[in-house]
C-alpha cells in the first residue's frame, strides 16, 4: 500500500519520509509497533486496506501525482532532475528558516515542529542525491548566510547520522538541530552579526552569547528534543576543553554536539562570508584534520567518509581488505580519490588503482584510517610522495 500520510507527531513514526509505498514485511512490523495512531493510504496508488479494517477518510482529500519512473531518466536528466529538485528544496528551507528566526528576534517562541517538515524536504533531498545537495547548499550569498547554513549544516547532520546508522528518528533529531542550531544568533545584533571587518573584544564577547541565547528560546519552544537543545547550547565546545560557554572536554560533550560542531565549522569553513572566500571542500577537511583537540577524532574520519571529502596524504583501509593513500581528484578540489596499492589480507604490494569517492558509496568505500607503521611502511613521507607521483610501493 502507499503511504501518504502518519497522524501523531512527527517523531512518533519509524519512517524519515511520509509518502512512500509500503512494501517490506519488517517495515510493516515497525509500523505497527510504532506510537503511529493512523495513517492516510493512497489508494490509487496501491492496494487498500482489507474490508474490515477500512480507514476513516482523510481530512482532506488525497491528491493525485504523476511521477516519472526513474529507469525512463538518462542519466543527464536524472542530474538535471536532482539539481532543480536540490534548487527548490533549498529555496524552499531556506524561507522556512527565516520565518522562525525571524519570529524568534522578536521574541517568538520556537516551534519545532512547525519546520519539521523542512527536515523531512531536505533528509529526502540528501538520500536522493547527497553529493549535490550538500554541493549547491553550501554555495550561498553573504547576505542569505545565516539561513542558508542552518540549512547546509541540517543537510551535514543528516548525512552524518546516517553514516552513523542511527535510527530514523535520531535521524531526524539531529537534522532539525542543524536546522535550529544557530537561533541564538537573532539575539545578536545585525551590524555585529553582519561585519565584515574583524570584531573587537565586546562584539566578540556578545557573539559567544549566542549558544546560550538560543537554548534559552528552544527550552520555550514546542517539540525540541534532546538532540536539539544539545546543539544548540554545546556546539562551539572543543574535545580538549577550550571551546564555550563552558569548556567541556570529551565524552561531557554529547554526540550531537559533537557532530553538530563538526558540520558548522566546515560549513562555515566552505562558505564565502562578509569577511573571507570559503576555502574549497578538501582544504577544509585538510585543516580540520590538522587541529589538534578541537574535534572526535574518529567521529570527524566518518563526517569525511559521509561527504567524499578525504584529506590527502592518508593511509586508509578499505571495504575490500586494500590499503591506499588518499589523494585530491584535481576537479576542483571538490572530492577526493584513494588510490590503491597494498593488499591488507596477504600484505603484499598490488597494481596501483584509483577509486573516486562520493558521499552516496560506490564498489569500495574507506573503512578506516590506519597507521603507516602498523603496516610496515617506516618512512611513510617518503612512500606517500612514491605514490602520490604513480611509483608502486616496495618496502
Amino acid at each position: 500500500m502507499y503511504i501518504h500520510g502518519f497522524e501523531g507527531s512527527w517523531f512518533s513514526h519509524p519512517f524519515w519520509r511520509t509518502r512512500f509505498l509500503l512494501e517490506r514485511p519488517e517495515d510493516l512490523e515497525a509500523l505497527l509497533t510504532s506510537d503511529v495512531p493512523a495513517v492516510v493510504i493512497d489508494i490509487e496508488r496501491g492496494v487498500g486496506p482489507e474490508p474490515q479494517a477500512a480507514p476513516r477518510a482523510a481530512a482532506t482529500p488525497v491528491r493525485k501525482v504523476a511521477f516519472a519512473p526513474l529507469a525512463t531518466l538518462a542519466p543527464a536528466d536524472s542530474a538535471k532532475t536532482d539539481r532543480e529538485h536540490a534548487k527548490k528544496t533549498i529555496a524552499r528551507s531556506k524561507r522556512a528558516v527565516k520565518g522562525v528566526f525571524d519570529g524568534a528576534r522578536l521574541g517568538q517562541p520556537v516551534n519545532a515542529e512547525a519546520v519539521a517538515s523542512v527536515v523531512e524536504d531536505i533528509s529526502a533531498a540528501v538520500d536522493r542525491n547527497p553529493a549535490m545537495f550538500i554541493d549547491m547548499a553550501r554555495l550561498k550569498s553573504k547576505d542569505e548566510y545565516t539561513y542558508l547554513h542552518s540549512v547546509s549544516v541540517c543537510a551535514l547532520m543528516v548525512n552524518l547520522a546516517r553514516q552513523l546508522g542511527l535510527d530514523e528518528s535520531t535521524v531526524r533529531s539531529m537534522g532539525l538541530a542543524g536546522l535550529l542550531h544557530d537561533v541564538g544568533k537573532m539575539a545578536v545584533p545585525d551590524e555585529v552579526l553582519n561585519k565584515p571587518g574583524r570584531l573587537d573584544d565586546a562584539e566578540f564577547a556578545l557573539i559567544r552569547t549566542h549558544p546560550e541565547q538560543g537554548h534559552a528560546m528552544l527550552e520555550k519552544g514546542e517539540g525540541v528534543t534532546q538532540e536539539v537543545l544539545d546543539v544548540s547550547l554545546l556546539h562551539h565546545e572543543k574535545i580538549d576543553g577550550t571551546g564555550y560557554p563552558y569548556g567541556l572536554k570529551g565524552d561531557a560533550i554529547s554526540l550531537a554536539a559533537r557532530m553538530g560542531a563538526i558540520c558548522d565549522v566546515y560549513d562555515a569553513l566552505t562558505s564565502d562570508r562578509a569577511y573571507k572566500e570559503g576555502w574549497t571542500p578538501l582544504r577544509a577537511a585538510a585543516e580540520m584534520h590538522g587541529w589538534e583537540g578541537h574535534f572526535d577524532r574518529a567521529l570527524l574520519f566518518k563526517f569525511f567518509r559521509s561527504v567524499g571529502i578525504v584529506p590527502p596524504g592518508l593511509l586508509v583501509r578499505m571495504r575490500s581488505n586494500r590499503l591506499g593513500i588518499t589523494l585530491p581528484d584535481g576537479a576542483k578540489d571538490t572530492r577526493s580519490k584513494v588510490r590503491i596499492f597494498h593488499c591488507a589480507l596477504e600484505r603484499a604490494p598490488l597494481t596501483l588503482e584509483d577509486i573516486f569517492l562520493c558521499s552516496s558509496g560506490g564498489s569500495d568505500q574507506i573503512v578506516s584510517e590506519e597507521d603507516p607503521a602498523r603496516w610496515g611502511f617506516g618512512d611513510w613521507q617518503k612512500l606517500s610522495e612514491k605514490l602520490t607521483a604513480g611509483g608502486a610501493a616496495r618496502r
